[in-house]
């Protein structure tokens, strides 16, 4: 979580932003990103230089000469030339704001813009970027914002906070300031909430994950670390706030096998989003933390588009938190989904369960409604998700979880693919799970409280198979005729077990003496005050 002193920081920062002129909330973001990323990315090639001497610096570009003419040498080659000047350490120490404007948006940009081969997402997105801060100042006083922002996150690290973690509310808090969060019902999934889905999912090195409405990248990130974190040695790990394990160093290390990291750093990792600009930063966001070629693209996973350019069942494992944006227009829905109507949650769903691989797993978000409502196209959505998987459970989370952006009661949904278009039922029976808290107080302020509520689950979740009790109380297993009965009804809520205490009251007598001892007390403090005002 982030301190009021960084928050702070942050607000400050957005302040000079609109005071200058960069009033749309979007541009503010990738504007920020983009020097976020220049920052970090001078931080971690310096690292990289300190830790390996065989390591080789990326701060390399193409020679050209005075014309701008590609310089090649005696073979054919372009001539490459240091390229310290786009340092963020090199540019930001220039006392003239003019000299770093100069720098930033004729140098540096430019060559953050072609960091990737042209082929690959990053490039590809990052062709049409503009750099928008055309003010010298504006530049200068961010950048020194900047730097004291990532003074902060250093020292949140020394306390054990991963810079990623940091990095991420970072950007929740930009985006949450600037008044854009919860557009079309995109809302940042808690980091918390990112890392149990990926306990419950166990994401490996073998498989191929995606997240068909990304954003900016949380749960593809949340994936990476998860397996990190399962190859590094015991010594470098730690437990977290929420009372998961994670690497404080050398994450991953135990991975020796260079066919592996190259898969990790550019096929393992997949996403599509609608929103340009969330792509841009979701690629900055993954590239920053060691996946070297993250695979995001900007479409709409939904579209026939989507059809045209990948084939059902790609991936292993699928973590997604889509938006429930209500209606869509069905124009451009997929000739697969459009029988199952226009509500943008049960699209999802449904196109998920199409982009598993037989064997795959996913784990979803999705709003109470869609496990209860009784629309034909919702019922028939919940049937063609038991039939063609197996739903292996429903976990429901409090109502604050999305707080403060919004109280919207939400469900992680866990379903295995078996096949399509199954006539018969692949679910059995399915789990259901009820979180009281998610280890967080539940208003706007979102405190971390004493207990870890998510580890709990996620061992009552490991062992359901022996340790679920048959009383339906916090924990317990529904078969699917029951399920099939009640028109396929998935909410907790529908088939719990409650219990009724019996309510006991101190004798009138003694309750009347309370109340006279009340007036007593309240007639003394009244007699002072006035006193007092006399």
């Amino acid at each position: 979580m982030l301190s009021n002193d960084l928050k702070s920081k942050i607000n400050k920062l957005w302040d000079k932003f609109w005071s200058r002129g960069i009033t749309n909330p979007i541009t503010a973001i990738e504007q920020i990103s983009y020097l976020l990323f220049l920052r970090r990315l001078d931080d971690l090639d310096q690292e990289n230089i300190t830790q390996s001497p065989k390591y080789k610096t990326f701060f390399v570009r193409e020679k050209v000469d005075d014309n701008g003419n590609l310089l090649l040498d005696r073979k054919g080659k372009a001539i490459m030339e240091n390229a310290a000047d786009c340092r963020w350490s090199e540019f930001s120490n220039l006392e003239n704001a003019d000299n770093i404007l100069e720098v930033v948006s004729k140098k540096a940009f430019p060559f953050i813009k072609g960091l990737n081969d042209p082929s690959q997402p990053y490039s590809r997105h990052m062709q049409n970027a503009v750099f928008g801060i055309n003010n010298a100042n504006l530049l200068k006083e961010a950048i020194d914002d900047i730097n004291s922002i990532f003074a902060d996150i250093k020292k949140q690290q020394e306390e054990g906070q991963q810079f990623q973690d940091t990095q991420g509310d970072v950007y929740e808090y930009l985006i949450n300031e600037i008044g854009t969060s919860g557009k079309n019902g995109q809302f940042r999934t808690p980091r918390h909430i990112i890392q149990f889905m990926c306990e419950l999912i166990d994401p490996d090195v073998n498989d191929k994950i995606c997240d068909p409405a990304c954003g900016t990248g949380g749960f593809l990130l949340g994936a990476y670390q998860h397996i990190l974190t399962k190859y590094t040695k015991s010594e470098n790990i730690t437990e977290d706030e929420n009372g998961f394990n994670r690497f404080k160093k050398n994450g991953g290390g135990e991975i020796k096998d260079l066919k592996i990291l190259e898969k990790l750093d550019s096929k393992t990792f997949f996403g599509f989003d609608i929103d340009q600009n969330m792509v841009r930063i979701g690629l900055m966001n993954l590239m920053l933390h060691g996946i070297a070629i993250p695979q995001i693209e900007n479409l709409d996973s939904l579209s026939k588009e989507y059809d045209i350019q990948h084939k059902d069942g790609e991936y292993s494992i699928i973590l997604a938190n889509p938006p429930f944006t209500g209606r869509i227009n069905k124009d451009g829905v997929s000739d697969k989904l459009k029988n199952y109507g226009n509500q943008s949650e049960l699209l999802f769903l449904l196109r998920i369960s199409k982009m598993l691989r037989k064997g795959g797993k996913a784990a979803v978000i999705i709003p109470e409604g869609v496990l209860f409502s009784g629309s034909k196209n919702q019922k028939s959505t919940r049937e063609v998700l038991l039939k063609d998987n197996n739903v292996e459970a429903v976990i429901s989370l409090p109502n604050g979880v999305f707080k403060p952006y919004a109280g919207v009661k939400t469900s992680i949904l866990i379903f295995s693919k078996v096949t399509n278009a199954s006539d018969a039922f692949n679910t059995k029976r399915v789990w259901f799970y009820e979180f009281k808290n998610d280890g967080y107080s539940l208003d706007d302020n979102r405190r971390k409280l004493s207990e870890n509520p998510l580890p709990i689950a996620r061992d009552a979740f490991n062992d359901r198979e022996k340790s679920t009790p048959t009383e339906r109380l916090n924990h317990f297993y529904v078969p699917i005729e029951e399920i099939e009965l009640n028109e396929f009804d998935l909410s907790y809520n529908r088939y719990r077990q409650f219990e009724y205490e019996e309510q006991s009251y101190d004798p009138p007598k003694e309750i009347l003496e309370a109340i006279f001892q009340l007036e007593d007390t309240i007639r003394k403090e009244m007699d002072e005050l006035k006193n007092m005002i006399i």
